[in-house]
């Protein structure tokens, strides 16, 4: 069976009724198999007895909270890839969350086609039995390679300075490969919600990148452009210590 013609088995985690009641019937219209536990525990009993392909999981909830509950998942070597739902729109939130082994997250209140967006775009990537992307303290794509820890890039082993918006802006793209990513997402995420910019802020990043890369916009190895829509990284990415 091929991955288009397979049926996803998605756990939606919240305790918030009117968003289970609503959301999980409209993800089964999208073609997935859905479950729903209230609290991060009954997640994580769910999950050993039947486990899903994807966990959809909020952030605030009684008893065991969402952040938790991913915790207690990775440090068991489990990496079903997760996708938070939070309600903060700082850069510090997204951080944590993508540090403690989230694949992606969504701010709260969010369109539920986005969401299911996200969703494919997660399980597109997800690498089986391996931790995301988000986690890997090296990037590489080809001759191009990322350093996490000490945020340099490198192409063909020779050093690339960019600013740091740049340098914030690649990471993202990295860690979201083969993704379309729309301008005021990627103004979002990297800028933050609240940043007094257009997205020509975000244009102007992708061209230094281009010309830092050398990559050819008609003929991208990296930066794709999908006109009137945003951007997509096209190279292949790995990930590793």
């Amino acid at each position: 069976m091929t991955d288009s013609e397979r049926t996803w088995h998605i756990l939606l985690v919240d305790d918030e009724e009117a968003i289970t009641a609503n959301l999980a019937p409209f993800l089964e219209r999208a073609g997935f198999k859905v479950s729903i536990a209230t609290d991060g525990a009954q997640a994580l009993d769910r999950v050993q007895h039947t486990p899903p392909d994807l966990i959809v999981m909020d952030v605030l909830m009684p008893h065991l909270d969402g952040r938790e509950a991913l915790r207690r998942l990775r440090r068991s070597n489990n990496w079903l890839p997760v996708i938070l739902l939070t309600q903060v729109g700082e850069s510090i939130e997204r951080a944590m969350a993508l540090e403690e082994g989230a694949d992606d997250y969504l701010n709260k209140p969010f369109d539920p086609y986005e969401l299911t967006a996200r969703i494919k775009a997660v399980l597109r990537r997800t690498r089986p039995g391996q931790p995301p992307l988000a986690t890997a303290a090296r990037l590489i794509s080809g001759d191009l390679s990322f350093d996490r820890r000490t945020h340099r890039v490198y192409l063909a082993a020779q050093e690339i300075m960019l600013t740091p918006k740049a340098v914030a802006l690649l990471e993202y793209l990295l860690t979201h490969p083969d993704e379309l990513l729309t301008r005021d997402r990627l103004l979002e995420a990297v800028w933050g919600w609240d940043y007094p910019a257009g997205t020509r802020t975000v244009d102007t990043r992708i061209a230094e990148l281009r010309r830092a890369l050398n990559d050819d916009v008609n003929d991208p190895r990296y930066i794709e452009t999908a006109p009137s829509e945003g951007y997509r990284f096209v190279g292949k990415v790995e990930g590793s210590a």
